[in-house]
Parts: structure tokens; sequence; C-alpha cells
């Protein structure tokens, strides 16, 4: 594979997180993409771990992280049921227990990567994480309350509340899914209770599937026999069911929904510089429910392959980890791993895009400067933009979020314009006459 002037590029800007040795350098930091609502990433050196600490886990949030009581908690199970019930947690507890390790990763992660740039929460490496989660097999709560026949989808609900007039965050699960054994309700997270930013009291694990299903502060479920129509089912979390060329608009309507998670790996060792010798390169990798069978690294970007070492053993939904014995020369090298799973799925080496920036899996390349001193930081360039801000900005944009937010898009005029009109249908106040200064602000200072 060649490296194209674009991939080089891309290349650098998967170095920018914080990258340190965890074993000798300072405690690891998550990378703060908002504030609030939550949005934090796990930096490259996270993926050292088999099973991701709680501390270091990403946190995504559509909206405000909501203060659960458990004393006024209950689950409810209605709909298309022979008997609705409601659970308290210490009642889930008398279900038989079950436990499952499982990777979590949003269905975003390494949006930032896709060009043209696409609009959202531009995750890198780390909105993903693996856990060993606790709980009640969700089939064992739907037959105690009988499921009809006609039954077909699982719509559930979390105490969580939408910000302005953004539709209630509200996903469904096939019926089928909903039933797998595998398919559970968490109540612990790697042995401890859940925290507030995991979803306490109880979460969805939805394993092989991306995030957007795995619905946290569970309150209740309903089951349906027809398709919901709601908005992050119908219109969001969707993807095009077959290939299209990049910068394609794809109405939601001729997309389907997010499910499965694509096969996937990332180099956790080296960082971006390394004494020249012997390096023990080292990461994990990770699929849907068919396991990792394979890793391949390659240190000239992609020209040749060699195969690299499991250091774990295969897991159905897990992180796998692979190590690969490097004997590096001074100068500059772009790394790259792939992974391929038992049914055959193996990384690309260019991405699939969709207007979405959903499921990116590509290979990605990572520069690596290999010297006998540590190279000097590049100097920060702060952002320009010729244009003043323009009277309401705070007023209008800062009503659910701060400029987290727009800071971390690149988008192009037209697409800050679709967000804007998003926006303003959820209840931002931008009047009719103040529309095309916020949108020659926002497309010269947040530009591609």
């Amino acid at each position: 594979m060649k490296i194209s002037r674009r991939n080089f590029f891309l290349a650098g800007a998967a170095v920018v997180l914080p990258q340190s040795n965890r074993a000798a350098g300072p405690p690891l930091s998550l990378v703060t993409l908002s504030p609030n609502p939550k949005d934090l990433e796990m930096p490259v050196e996270g993926f050292i771990d088999e099973i991701t600490p709680v501390e270091h886990f990403f946190v995504r949030s559509h909206s405000r992280i909501p203060e659960v009581r458990l004393p006024d908690w209950k689950l409810e199970i209605a709909g298309l049921v022979e008997k609705p019930l409601t659970f308290t947690l210490a009642e889930l507890k008398q279900f038989p227990r079950a436990e499952l390790v499982s990777v979590l990763e949003c269905a975003g992660n390494g949006r930032i990567f896709y060009r043209p740039t696409v609009a959202g929460a531009q995750w890198r490496f780390g909105s993903v994480g693996n856990a060993r989660w606790t709980g009640v097999r969700l089939k064992d709560v739907l037959e105690k309350a009988g499921v009809k026949a006609s039954a077909k989808q699982i719509l559930m609900d979390g105490a969580d509340a939408p910000l302005g007039k953004m539709p209630k965050f509200q996903r469904t699960l096939e019926l089928a899914k909903a039933m797998h054994p595998d398919t559970l309700l968490a109540w612990e997270m790697n042995g401890s209770p859940l925290t507030t930013e995991h979803g306490f009291p109880l979460r969805v694990i939805a394993p092989g599937w991306a995030s957007d299903s795995w619905v946290k502060w569970l309150t209740r479920m309903e089951v349906l026999d027809h398709d919901f129509e709601g908005f992050w089912m119908k219109t969001a979390y969707r993807h095009p069911a077959r290939h299209v060329a990049p910068g394609t608009a794809v109405d939601p309507a001729d997309m389907i929904p997010v499910t499965d998670l694509n096969v996937k790996s990332v180099i956790a060792h080296p960082n971006e510089w390394a004494l020249p010798g012997v390096i023990a390169m080292q990461g994990v990798a990770w699929s849907n429910a068919s396991p990792v069978t394979k890793v391949e690294i390659s240190t000239d970007g992609g020209k040749t392959w060699s195969r690299a070492k499991f250091t774990s053993k295969a897991t159905p939904y897990g992180f796998r980890k692979w190590a690969f014995t490097w004997k590096a020369a001074e100068g500059s090298h772009i790394l790259m791993s792939r992974a391929t799973n038992a049914a055959g799925q193996t990384q690309p080496l260019e991405p699939e895009w969709n207007p979405n920036g959903y499921l990116y899996n590509a290979a990605q390349p990572r520069s690596v400067q290999i010297s006998k001193t540590r190279p000097a930081e590049p100097a920060a360039v702060a952002e320009a933009s010729t244009l003043p801000e323009p009277e309401g900005y705070k007023a209008s944009c800062f009503g659910c979020h701060d400029d987290h937010m727009m800071s971390q898009q690149r988008l192009t005029r037209a697409q800050w314009d679709r967000e804007v009109a998003k926006m303003t249908g959820w209840g931002a106040n931008v009047k009719s006459e103040q529309r095309d200064s916020l949108l020659d602000y926002l497309a010269a200072r947040y530009k591609p």
C-alpha cells in the first residue's frame, strides 16, 4: 500500500492524543471532547490493558447524566407481554446471575479520520473499552413477563432527559438479539456497581453490537409488534447498506440501523517516539460475535505485513491482546495493524465512507519517530478567524453545550447549515436575521 498525502496527514492526526508510557509515566488521563454532555476518550496507551479499568473507560452522553436514586428506581416491562411487571434491583438479583466479558464501542469511534469530514463527536481511537459485565440475562426477565407471539422489537428507555427539544434517546433491540443468552441487563462493571457515568443502576449489554444499543440508566422496556419510528432509530444511527462514494448524501430511509461492530485493532505501543533497537509492539484487536483469529503488522506503511503473536486467548466478544517484535532503525516510520476474524472479515486499507461516520475500521496508519533523543513538541497553532464573534452566538449555541462541540468539528458551510437547522429544530434560539452571520463565522473558524 502506498501512503498517500491524505493518509500521511491522517497518520499525523492519529498521534495528537496525549502519549506516555503508562508503566513509568503519569496516570492515564481521558481526553475531553465535551465536558457536558460528557464525552471522554481513552488515549491509545490504554489499549495495553485487556480489561479496561473503569477509570480509563470512555464516556458517551447525548444529554446530561441523570442522578438516579436507587430507592426510587424500578424497571418496568410493558407492551406485548402476558404479565406487565416491575422490578427493583434486589428483585432482579434473584434471577440466575450471568457474567460476560465484552467490548463496548461507540458507533462513531474513528469518525475523525473520514474524508470528507462528517459531523458528530470527533472520536479518534478511544471511544471503546473492554469490561466484565455482571447481571441477569434479558431473556430470563422477558420470559418471566411472558412475551407474546406477535413480538418483534424491544423498545428501551433510560432515565436521561433530552436537551431542549431534542428527541428522547430511545433504541430498540430485535427480539432475536434480546432473547440471545449473551444479552444482559448489567448492574456491575469489572466487579463493582456501575458508576453514574456508565449507567447506574442498570444498563443493557448487547455484545457484538455498537454502544447505541447498550442503553444506560434503564427504566423501561416495551415489547412491540412493529418497527419503532423514533428519531434515534429512523434517522440517527443508520448507515448505508451498500457502498457510497465519499461525500454522497444518503436519505436515512435508504440506510439501515447500526448493529454489528466491525473487526478492528489498535497499536498501543510504541507511541509517537521510541529509541532505536528491538521494540515490543503491543496492542489489542476485537470484533463482533466472530472472534479475532489473526493480526498482521506493517512497519513500512503497508508495503509488507508480518503476523503478530497473540498474548491472550480468544473470547467471543472481548479484546484479544497481541505482540510483535520489531527491530527499529532510526528514522520516521508508518506503523499499521490489521485484524481478521473467524468469519473472514479483515480490516480494509481504505475506510468505507458513510455520511454519519459510523463503524470506521480501516487499518489506520500511525507515524512514529525512532531516534536517540526525543523530538521537540510541535508548537501549537492558534485557530484563526477573520470574522468577529457574531451577535447572539453564545445565546444561540451554548444552551445545551459549550464550544467543545463546535471546535472539534471540521465542516463545510453546507454541513454547518445542516447542523444549525437540526439544532434550531431542537430548540436552539437562532434568529433568521442572524443565521447567515452565524454560518459565516462557524464555516470560517471551524472549517475542514
